[in-house]
């Protein structure tokens, strides 16, 4: 009986992970990780457009880690306009992207931990809506379809099918119109110092 036990013990700590708050000693695990998931033109689709040159919305850089410490999914989600409302006025939104988890730990159960932790996290921080370019057979599950972003439009080519929006509160997208525009804090540049 106490070997049964101890397989069971040993088959779920190999499936443990929990979810953190991205750090600073992170960023290069995520963008391995990144790399690795989503190829070598991950830079170049329209939501990266809205991201370059940002800082994801406040405390919604989200990572998974094994047991160890090690980063092995990572969800941001980034503050944009949703076009304008029917009076006009820019619509605030969330952009969710990119998902991925690291190959080894896929079917675990991690993106969808992470999926779920994001959209309760801005929802906890009093966030209206997310929009995502991604898989509607996968997003659906989490509450995210086609119908809350037929209005809108990514900055570059994209697929409609796979413009996808949720709202946190409702009616927030109702009557949304136009082009997403990033609107979240801009990257600090470090000042150069000239010799003297």
């Amino acid at each position: 009986m106490a070997a049964v036990l101890d397989s069971v013990r040993a088959f779920f700590a190999q499936n443990a992970f929990t979810i953190d708050t991205e750090n600073p000693g992170d960023v290069v695990a995520r963008e391995n990780l990144l790399d690795q998931a989503m190829g070598p033109n991950r830079r170049r689709k329209s939501s990266e457009t809205l991201r370059r040159g940002r800082v994801p919305a406040e405390g919604l850089a989200l990572v998974a880690r094994d047991p160890d410490g090690h980063v092995i999914g990572t969800v941001r989600l980034w503050n944009v306009e949703a076009g304008v409302s029917r009076d006009g006025v820019p619509v605030d939104a969330l952009l969710l992207g990119p998902l991925a988890v690291d190959a080894p730990h896929e079917g675990k159960g991690i993106g969808g931990a992470l999926m779920r932790a994001a959209v309760g996290e801005a929802k906890t921080r009093g966030h209206g809506a997310i929009l995502l370019v991604g898989d509607a057979p996968y997003y659906e599950r989490f509450g995210f379809f086609a119908a809350k972003a037929q209005h809108l439009v990514m900055p570059g080519p994209f697929e409609r099918s796979r413009f996808l929006g949720m709202e946190l509160k409702d009616g927030w997208l109702e009557g949304a119109a136009g082009m997403l525009v990033a609107s979240g804090r801009k990257l600090a540049t470090p000042r150069l110092r000239r010799a003297a």
